[in-house]
């Protein structure tokens, strides 16, 4: 994934295109940032290659096809199988981390939130494509787009943090649903999960926009510690090393079982990862 510089919004809105509506602009500077992802505004797409957020939260033959990809990748990237529900994590992390950035992106940059629930979703992970079909969205008062059909303006940046959260949780719920039966995990797991999603996509994106710091503030307002049915928060804190240092982290309220496959693996942010692991880690990037 390759960064890019891009000017930060949050002195002034953009104007909003009639033709492109009001997320194009956002989301075509989250592909600029990202390349891996491009997020079309539109109706979700069907077969070839793509599934519906509501196909996952079905749990049927949408979610075996895409699960599907996960065990094969794991067998060419770690020559073993994985266990069935380290699979399944895999896969919802890789649905998840994506799209709650059709929320988070959005709000972060543009101070609108757009309600997205499952079936209003399509991803084609081959290809790093999604849809997203807007019926509605929140906005601040003064922003232009509030006079747009499906606008629902809402009174201060606290009443925007309750649309992010609240959007974020309306789509992933069945989502979780789904997957449920295949992880072996309780809902607050579950919930650990979608927080450490929520977090850590918008905390990689604000790095790539060279905002990193404005994002770790921001995912902070968003996620306290105690927004049920979120479990956790960002829970940011900074490291510092023998030579003077500093590098921000956050412990992750759940595991991605990479360790079931790499033992010697874990990720930066995994609890199983020492302090001074990670600043030996983050010292050498």
């Amino acid at each position: 994934m390759s960064a890019a510089s891009a000017a930060p919004l949050s002195h002034g809105l953009p104007a909003v295109p009639p033709a492109a509506g009001p997320f194009a602009d956002t989301y075509a500077r989250l592909t600029q940032a990202l390349p891996a992802l491009t997020v079309l505004c539109g109706p979700p797409r069907h077969g070839a290659g793509w599934v519906t957020g509501a196909e996952l939260a079905a749990g049927g033959p949408g979610l075996d096809a895409f699960l599907a990809w996960d065990d094969e990748q794991v067998l060419r990237e770690y020559g073993q199988r994985a266990r069935p529900d380290v699979v399944a994590t895999f896969g919802l992390h890789r649905y998840a981390w994506h799209a709650c950035l059709l929320i988070t992106v959005p709000w972060f940059l543009a101070r609108r939130v757009p309600r997205l629930p499952a079936e209003a979703v399509s991803f084609h992970r081959e290809t790093g494509r999604m849809t997203a079909d807007v019926p509605e969205f929140a906005c601040l008062p003064e922003d232009p787009a509030a006079a747009l059909p499906g606008a629902r303006p809402v009174a201060d940046a606290q009443g925007l943090r309750v649309r992010v959260r609240s959007a974020v949780a309306e789509h992933l719920t069945p989502v979780l649903e789904g997957f449920r039966p295949r992880m072996r995990r309780g809902a607050r797991a579950l919930w650990g999960m979608a927080t450490d999603e929520t977090a850590e996509g918008l905390w990689h994106v604000g790095r790539l926009l060279g905002e990193e710091r404005r994002a770790r503030h921001e995912l902070a307002l968003l996620l306290p510690g105690a927004t049920a049915p979120f479990a956790g928060g960002a829970a940011f804190r900074e490291l510092s090393g023998p030579q003077g240092g500093s590098w921000p982290t956050r412990d992750r309220a759940s595991c991605c079982f990479l360790y079931t496959l790499r033992p010697e693996d874990t990720c930066v942010t995994c609890p199983r990862t020492s302090d001074s692991d990670r600043i030996g880690r983050l010292s050498a990037q």
